[in-house]
């Protein structure tokens, strides 16, 4: 009985090594199909331009944003960079942006698709105001 065991499990192997074409060696796994790089984030279009807020900028009133002046052409973006300790915001005076609260070190960018001017404050600091003329 059992030689019968063994010529049966004998003939199995033997079946299975034939089924694999005799390769007996360790099969490896195929190696994993690599993920995409992420694109570069693409610059962006248009022409920009910034404005910094100054330290001290909440007792510099018409002088709070550097340059409190900006002529830009149609289509800039301008970008409100806070150097400044506090917090502050860049607010139209009319609907039309409103950066919220602008932490130390902290930016926003508007972009301005029509010509005008645009008055703007800080919601936190009412003294602080600007102007952005877009020809």
């Amino acid at each position: 009985m059992y030689s019968l065991r063994l010529a049966v499990l004998s003939a199995i192997l033997m079946s299975a090594i034939a089924c694999s074409g005799g390769n007996s060696s360790p099969t490896t796994a195929p190696s994993p199909t690599p993920s995409p790089t992420p694109s570069p984030t693409p610059a962006p279009v248009g022409p920009s331009s910034s404005v910094t807020i100054p330290v001290g900028a909440a007792t510099l009133g018409r002088g709070a944003y550097t340059p409190d002046d900006l002529s830009v052409a149609v289509g800039t973006t301008v970008t409100w960079m806070n150097t400044d300790a506090v917090a502050h915001t860049s607010t139209s005076d009319t609907p039309g942006w409103d950066s919220g609260i602008v932490a130390p070190g902290g930016q926003f960018s508007f972009a301005f698709p029509t010509a005008g001017t645009f008055s703007y404050h800080c919601a936190i600091h009412p003294g602080m105001i600007g102007t952005v003329v877009v020809r």
